[in-house]
C-alpha cells in the first residue's frame, strides 16, 4: 500500500490537489485522505503491486510529498 505521511511544509489544500492530480480523486474523497493525513498522521491513498507502489511513492516525491511503500498485511 502507498501511504502518505503528515509533513509540517505542504499546505492542506495542495495535498488535495496532489490527490485529485495523481490519482483522478473526486475532491470530497481527496479532501477525506488529506484530513486523514492532518490528523492521524497519514493516510493511506492507494494498494496494489509492489511496483504499482513503488511508481506512486516515486510520483507523489516529485510532488514534493512525504511517501511510503509498506506491505498490505
Amino acid at each position: 500500500m502507498t501511504i502518505v505521511w503528515n509533513d509540517p511544509i505542504n499546505l492542506m489544500s495542495y495535498v488535495t490537489y496532489v490527490f485529485q492530480s495523481v490519482f483522478g480523486f473526486a475532491r470530497e474523497k481527496a479532501e477525506k485522505l488529506m484530513m486523514d493525513v492532518h490528523h492521524k498522521g497519514r493516510a493511506v491513498v492507494d494498494s496494489g503491486t509492489r511496483e504499482e507502489m513503488e511508481r506512486n511513492v516515486e510520483v507523489l516525491h516529485s510532488y514534493g510529498l512525504w511517501a511510503t511503500v509498506k506491505r498490505d498485511d
